[in-house]
């Protein structure tokens, strides 16, 4: 389904709702014009982000292991038993949260995985062949596996996520912080976020950090599909630190127009999981706005600082979207 049929879906609900950003425009006027494709291979290689993110003193979930060639499998299978606490099996290119696969715990010999599947060594590496063969990776190239530790998602999104760990998406250009998202697992989806797979989408207010709209397979929603708890008005945590790690990313990766996506962990807060060169566009479904004033609002205001040789840092470029992108007054 496309976005125009998605927002002609939606119409109803908000008969006022313009602004939509579309794929061509998304590709042509903002991932052509301000993401340089030399630069992708630092988003495109979850190792590679990771490492930018480490040299910027970014939290990113720790690295356990990787993959590169077959023979390296036997190795690394006989060190999983170690992380009793969980770990997560995932491709170094892959895309859509494809060849993900989250084990919770270990039993014996067998690992079992968040949604309560119980694979033993031969699964295991039979899934980290399927991953060096590129299975899951852009364009079916071959890909590396890596292994990190398992989040262990902070208490604020117990009541409104199915067996998995929600993630926050949030929308940047320019490093300015423009839209986001909370992205929830479901029974649907096995315990991933992707929206793609039965994930839901949760609109969050930029300016006060609280989720707003819910939606679900194409419909609007106010609960979630399995625990039934509403998915409004829920304040994030460290929704600051969140929006200026995403505001900083463009400072450390040179790209204009990305997602990042971050996840919660109880012990550690905000942790990068991923950047996206090229994010979706079903963030503007999420919270009944188009993109297109957003973006056309940034790119007027640093005209105005071009023209007075001003810059703002990455924080200031924060406050400028809290106060602009904001349907609620903050308490």
């Amino acid at each position: 389904m496309s976005i125009a049929e998605i927002i002609e879906r939606f119409r109803p609900y908000n008969p006022a709702i313009s602004g939509i950003l579309g794929m061509n425009a998304r590709n042509i006027d903002y991932v052509l014009r301000y993401n340089p494709r030399q630069f992708y291979p630092l988003v495109d290689n979850k190792l590679l982000t990771k490492q930018a993110a480490i040299q910027a003193n970014i939290p990113v979930p720790q690295l356990y292991e990787t993959v590169e060639f077959i023979h390296d499998i036997d190795a690394v299978l006989t060190k999983l038993p170690d992380y009793k606490d969980g770990f997560v099996i995932k491709p170094v290119a892959g895309s859509g949260g494809g060849g993900i696969i989250v084990i919770k715990e270990t039993r014996g010999n067998s690992y079992i995985t968040t949604s309560g599947v119980a694979l033993n060594e031969r699964e295991i590496a039979y899934h980290m062949s399927n991953i060096l063969a590129g299975l899951y990776s852009l364009g079916g190239r071959p890909d590396n596996v890596m292994i990190e530790k398992k989040i262990d998602p902070h208490p604020v999104f117990s009541k409104v996520s199915y067996k998995g760990v929600p993630d926050v998406r949030v929308i940047v250009f320019r490093g300015y912080p423009v839209m986001a998202m909370l992205r929830l697992p479901t029974r649907q989806s096995d315990g991933k976020a992707n929206l793609h797979v039965g994930g839901i989408g949760v609109g969050i207010d930029l300016g006060t950090g609280k989720t707003t709209y819910g939606v679900s397979k194409g419909k609007y929603i106010q609960t979630h599909n399995d625990t039934f708890e509403s998915l409004s008005d829920i304040e994030l945590p460290f929704w600051d630190i969140a929006l200026q790690t995403a505001a900083r990313l463009c400072d450390i990766i040179p790209l204009g127009y990305i997602g990042c996506d971050f996840i919660y962990d109880t012990h550690t807060g905000v942790n990068l999981l991923e950047v996206n060169a090229r994010p979706g566009l079903a963030v503007q479904i999420a919270n009944r706005s188009g993109l297109k004033p957003r973006l056309e609002k940034i790119t007027s205001h640093i005209e105005q600082l071009t023209a007075g040789t001003k810059q703002e840092d990455y924080l200031q470029r924060t406050i400028f979207s809290r106060d602009n992108f904001t349907e609620k007054k903050k308490p």
